[in-house]
């Protein structure tokens, strides 16, 4: 028998990555207006890093969430970078007009526990829910990852099974945009939970095959990251994190062909497909604005037939065995 691990509250949750100033700047008021607007509409879990504007979106998390009380919500951040002072850093990969720091990698034991210890200082709060190991992954490390994998599992992993045995944490896990990461944390250790971007979303779906079943016969669950694949499914032009390449919009066109022929919003198919899987706990999709924040909400909520679905796979759009959700009566 399995031990019980913890899940975040879901299904909507809130993706702090934007308020990093991902891409474009966000104004500190437009910020709290957002953070305010997800609790507004029910929102219970917030997820941030200290990768996102180098410790930006964590203070402004901090500055929203203290006014509330911390047992009515989730909160999760990530370790695998350690922020140090550099008056020289102005920008951050997709994030712009950061705060002074630059991210240095560091998966080891005592980088993990220090980069809890600050998260909690630029938070303001003194509990963290659920932390994730992050971007310890082939797209950001090259073939080097696997190296620094069994750094990570001797080093943070450890670290973070301390912390949850001694009731400091909640649980922890991956935070990564690959399966791979995911699925030997699985055979190497304990994980509880993992936050994967870009790879369960109506667009393509690499987690069903083989890490969503290993999780399910774990007892692990997975928070969707990037249900609308950085963009492009909400009518962007980007696809993780870049600009989209064509056979992915022609397949977003499709799709949304099809979603109009139901009068069925993609976003709202989007959403809703991702958490009809019993493996997701909850999507977090990152919205820069309030009215976005209430958009997301009432999409969530939005009716869709059982016939756009059964079109979708008949279509070869969505895998046979992917489960859909089921029409409200």
């Amino acid at each position: 028998m399995t031990r019980p691990h913890f899940a975040p509250p879901g299904p909507l949750g809130f993706g702090g990555a934007p308020l990093g100033n991902m891409f474009d700047v966000v104004s500190d008021e437009t910020a709290e207006a957002a953070l305010v607007a997800a609790w507004e509409t029910g929102v219970r879990h917030f997820d941030t890093a200290p990768h996102y504007g180098n410790g930006l979106s964590e203070h402004r998390f901090g500055n929203v969430l203290r006014r509330y009380p911390r047992e009515e919500f989730t909160l999760s951040t990530k370790v695998g970078r350690v922020l140090r002072a550099d008056p020289g850093v102005t920008a951050n990969g997709p994030f712009v007009s950061t705060l002074p720091f630059r991210g240095d990698y560091d998966y080891t034991y005592d980088g993990t526990m220090r980069s809890i210890e600050d998260s909690h200082q630029r938070l303001g709060l003194a509990q963290i829910d659920v932390v994730y190991i992050h971007d310890l992954a082939a797209d950001h490390h090259g073939p080097a990852w696997e190296e620094l994998f069994d750094v990570a599992m001797n080093g943070a992993a450890r670290a973070l099974i301390r912390l949850r045995n001694e009731g400091i944490i909640k649980g922890w896990g991956m935070g990564v945009n690959l399966t791979e990461p995911c699925e030997r944390a699985l055979e190497r250790s304990d994980p509880d939970v993992f936050l994967l971007a870009g790879r369960y979303s109506l667009l393509n779906q690499p987690a069903l095959a083989r890490l969503f079943p290993m999780c399910a016969g774990r007892g692990v669950h997975v928070v969707v990251g990037g249900p609308y694949n950085s963009g492009l499914l909400a009518g962007g032009k980007t696809f993780e994190y870049q600009e989209a390449p064509p056979e992915m919009i022609a397949r977003r066109d499709r799709l949304a062909a099809v979603c109009a022929r139901f009068g069925v919003d993609l976003r709202s198919a989007a959403l809703q497909f991702c958490t009809a899987h019993p493996v997701v706990a909850a999507i977090i999709p990152g919205a820069k604005h309030p009215d976005k924040v209430r958009e997301n909400a009432r999409l969530m909520t939005a009716q869709i037939p059982d016939l756009l679905w059964q079109e979708l796979r008949a279509e070869g759009l969505i895998p046979p065995e992917a489960p859909v959700p089921k029409a409200r009566i």
